[in-house]
């Protein structure tokens, strides 16, 4: 344990001075660096936001609830898109870590449990946009819902989801959902242990409906604990397996298309 939080805490570190760097030189590169030089009249200060941030994780006990590996495949994505427009279901103790990888970007949770929302928001450092939404759904409800998705054509169109005649999708979502087109989407919520608990059936819908119905570019949606039936099978029934990019232990990475444009004509290919 404390030799995978030293692991992540070195890299997030790493990632912070890339950021840094970048953020005050867009034309920063390595080989550009100079050895030595006495006549910088500057000193390139860390941003509040990541200092801060950088602080939170190194001064307290928690160790984020994904794995290295799994942080570590959409810390690469991350990389090379942000700053970005960053849709995460779920708030946790590595919400901080998130908003922080995608520094200067929009990040927004979306979150079940309203005393959950106050209770991560009060610890961080900085501020965190995050809104409540509760689910209509159960878990004991995902094999009837996987048919019905599989079965009904509407669930096979493409287009804004609050327009949607599937039942499947999520409608009445922060309006912030479906205003911002997104780069990036984490599926790591609602709560799907259980049967008594919402599951993720809509959600991972709406995701693949938001992805393509995006203006143009891919969308990378990842979705955690994808060994677990309902995140498996609407993952690959809606997010479609011909868009599996990679899997590492418990999340499984997509790289979804724009529709828009009208050229791709199945929901899966």
């Amino acid at each position: 344990m404390i030799i995978n939080k030293l692991i992540l805490s070195c890299m997030f570190f790493i990632f912070l001075l890339y950021l840094i760097l970048r953020t005050n030189s867009p034309s920063f590169n390595l080989k550009n660096l100079p050895i030595h030089s006495s006549t910088s009249s500057t000193c390139n200060k860390i941003p509040p936001s990541l200092a801060e941030a950088l602080f939170h994780y190194a001064a307290t006990n928690i160790t984020p609830q994904q794995k290295h590996d799994e942080i570590s495949m959409t810390f690469r994505v991350l990389e090379k898109k942000s700053p970005c427009n960053f849709l995460i279901f779920g708030l946790g103790f590595d919400s901080l870590m998130w908003s922080s990888f995608n520094h200067n970007g929009r990040t927004i949770f979306i979150e079940e449990d309203k005393d959950w929302i106050e209770k991560i928001t009060k610890e961080v450092p900085t501020k965190i946009e995050a809104y409540h939404y509760t689910y209509e759904t159960k878990l004991d409800q995902a094999t009837e819902l996987l048919n019905i998705g599989r079965r009904e054509d509407s669930c096979k169109i493409v287009g804004d989801p609050r327009n949607s005649k599937c039942p499947l999708a999520l409608k009445n979502l922060p309006k912030q959902v479906y205003e911002i087109e997104w780069d990036v989407i984490m599926v790591d919520a609602p709560t799907g242990s259980s049967f008594d608990q919402p599951g993720r059936m809509n959600v991972i819908y709406t995701a693949g409906l938001l992805a393509r119905n995006k203006e143009n570019g891919e969308t990378d949606v990842f979705v955690h604990d994808c060994k677990r039936y309902a995140e498996d099978k609407f993952s690959r029934s809606f997010l479609c397996e011909e868009y599996i990019r990679e899997e590492v232990r418990y999340l499984r990475h997509f790289t979804i298309p724009s529709y828009r444009s009208g050229l791709i004509k199945s929901f899966c290919p």
